[in-house]
Parts: C-alpha cells; sequence; structure tokens
C-alpha cells in the first residue's frame, strides 16, 4: 500500500508540504455534534441551593465531533467530505444548517426519525465550565439507516478521488462493528490508507488501519494500568496493539506530557511545548486531523508527530473546541525547526 499523493510531498526548510494540503481528499465518518456554549457572569449564588447564578451574556453553537474534524482539515487547506448521521429533529435542522455556514457540505450528511440529534451544552463563567448538559441516545443505526449510510460512503468513494479515510469514533452509534468493518473492505480494496481516533466500545474493532491514535488513558483501560510514560513502556503497548490490530503506525497522545509515535520499531515521544492551557476539548480530533493529512502526503513519522503535538497544544490554549490555526501552525513549525 502506497501512502504517498503522487510524490507531492517535499520536506524543505520552507516547510512546503503545507501548500500540498490543498491536494489531499480526506473521507471523515463518525459520530458529529453540536458543541453549544453559554457564556455569562456570575456574581452569587442561588438562594434555592448552594449553586452559582450565572447572567447569561452569550449563546454559541459549535461544530463537534467528526464535524470539528471536517473544519480542522478544512483549515489545513485540505478538501473534507463529512458522512455522517442526525436526528430528525431541531437540533439536527440546525447542525444541517451550520456545515455550510462553517464552509462545509451537508450532502453527505444522513437524517434518521430513529435517532436523537447530540448536543452538548457546556455552560461557562469568565471562561470557566461551571457545567456540561448533554442531549443524546446512544445506539447502533437501525439496518435501514446502517445501509443508507453505507451507500453514502460508498457514494463518496466512486465519485471522489479520496486519499484517506478517517474515522472519527465517539462511540455515540454511527460507526457499529459492521460499519466499520465494511468500510474497512472498502479502503483495503481501493487501496486507501485509514485513520482512527477510536473509543473504549470499538477499540478492537478496526482491524488493518494504517494509522491508530488512542489516547493514553484509553490505552491504560485496554491493555495495562502500568504502563508508564517512557519509550520502553510505550513501545511494548505499539506491539501489542498491532498484534491485534495489524496496523503499520501507532500515535499515543499523552496529555501534557507530548504524543509517542512507533512504526514498526522506530518510535520516538515529543514532549510538549510550554503553553497556558485553557481547555483540552477538541485537541484529539485536531491531532488526529493533522495526521490524516501528513499519512496521505505520505511524510515521516517524525514530521507527522511534530506537527500533530504543535497543533494539538495551540488548540489546548483557546476556550472550546476550536480548529486549528494554519497561519500559527506554520510559524510555530518554521520556530521549531529552525532550533534543531
Amino acid at each position: 500500500m502506497s501512502f504517498s499523493l503522487n510524490g507531492t510531498y517535499k520536506m524543505n526548510s520552507e516547510a512546503g508540504f503545507f501548500d500540498s494540503f490543498s491536494k489531499i481528499n480526506v473521507l471523515i465518518v463518525g459520530d458529529v455534534m453540536i458543541d453549544r456554549y453559554l457564556q455569562g457572569n456570575v456574581s452569587r449564588i442561588s438562594p434555592e441551593a448552594p449553586v452559582p447564578v450565572v447572567h447569561l451574556k452569550s449563546r454559541e453553537n459549535r461544530l463537534g465531533g467528526a464535524a470539528n474534524v471536517a473544519l480542522n482539515i478544512k483549515e489545513l487547506g485540505g478538501n473534507p467530505y463529512l458522512c455522517s448521521v442526525v436526528g430528525k429533529d431541531e437540533s439536527g435542522e440546525l447542525f444541517s444548517k451550520l456545515l455550510p455556514e462553517n464552509g462545509l457540505s451537508n450532502k453527505y450528511l444522513l437524517t434518521s426519525k430513529e435517532r436523537v440529534t447530540t448536543v452538548k451544552t457546556r455552560i461557562l463563567a469568565h471562561n470557566q465550565q461551571l457545567m456540561r448538559v448533554d442531549t443524546e441516545e446512544i445506539k447502533k443505526l437501525s439496518a435501514t439507516d446502517a445501509s443508507n449510510y453505507l451507500s453514502l460512503v460508498r457514494e463518496v468513494l466512486d465519485n471522489r478521488e479520496i486519499h484517506v479515510i478517517l474515522f472519527q469514533d465517539y462511540n455515540k452509534g454511527v460507526l457499529s462493528h459492521k460499519i466499520i468493518n465494511e468500510i474497512m473492505l472498502e479502503a483495503v480494496k481501493r487501496d486507501i490508507p485509514t485513520t482512527v481516533d477510536p473509543k473504549f466500545k470499538n477499540f478492537w474493532a478496526y482491524k488493518h488501519v494504517t494509522l491508530f491514535k488512542p489516547n493514553l488513558k484509553e490505552i491504560r483501560a485496554q491493555l495495562d494500568n502500568t504502563i508508564e510514560v517512557d519509550l520502553k513502556s510505550l513501545k511494548k503497548a505499539a506491539e501489542k496493539i498491532r498484534e491485534r490490530l495489524g496496523n503499520p503506525i501507532t500515535l499515543i497522545t499523552l496529555s501534557e506530557k507530548g504524543l509517542f509515535i512507533d512504526q514498526k520499531g522506530k518510535s520516538i515521544i515529543l514532549p510538549t511545548q510550554e503553553r497556558t492551557i485553557a481547555d483540552v476539548c477538541g485537541a484529539g480530533d485536531t491531532v488526529i486531523s493533522i495526521a490524516s493529512m501528513g499519512l496521505a502526503l505520505g511524510m515521516d513519522i517524525e514530521d507527522i508527530a511534530m506537527l500533530s503535538n504543535l497543533a494539538g497544544g495551540q488548540v489546548c490554549e483557546k476556550v472550546g473546541v476550536v480548529p486549528v490555526d494554519l497561519k500559527q501552525l506554520k510559524n510555530e513549525y518554521l520556530q521549531v525547526t529552525a532550533k534543531s
């Protein structure tokens, strides 16, 4: 399997590969949601209960889950094709409108009478999250919805030159074992590399994935709680994952300690740069987006790791779920490489 895109990736001192991102077409499959933010001020405690009273100042709806991945791909200059499912409800209609408002297509969005659109409502005061309220119903797609969803996925694959398939799994029900297997078979048949940002339920369902990106908490839950943040321990974890999934590349995010990447024995740990952390929400979406673009271009794993690490850290400096800032990423990359 070839991971390069007609030889377009060329590393140079000016980071010319950024220009090649515009040639990458990414099929994104998985769970989508609305991230809703209610911002206000707190000046007193409620007389009814010992809780703060929030004086509401603003409301904002943002694209979340796999839709945030699509936003990241777009901001990087790539071409995202988002395939997902929302409920036939008011939130589903809002989500469908938010896509074009953010420069994304809703052509491959399936609406289901049998589902509830996931909405995560965060209540914030003075940029601090006080509470989160989730509206959702977690269940697998019905047989009819699953069939219609796979038809949409195949429609994209039949009509677009897709360079990488990205699975963004939030365990909300869009990606069942059957659907994962069917899409993986299409990827193998069409010689398209795949990347996965997994969650607990389907962790071991992604047989033959190219790049697998769990976080440290997830691998500790799945493998061994004694996994340490050192090269020997993480290499052993990557070997165990490869034995189960057959994936050439494992990328493990390590929260404030950076990330680890392994490609059949070639392994590195990259520490995070010093930053002021405001919110870690959405960092995983950004990391898998960068890693997928780099994989499609045939970039070396060190460069994939460096860009992913910088981008993931960047979005943690901002409150709420936000996509990567390409200009800032370029500047930070050039600064880091100039020092090395």
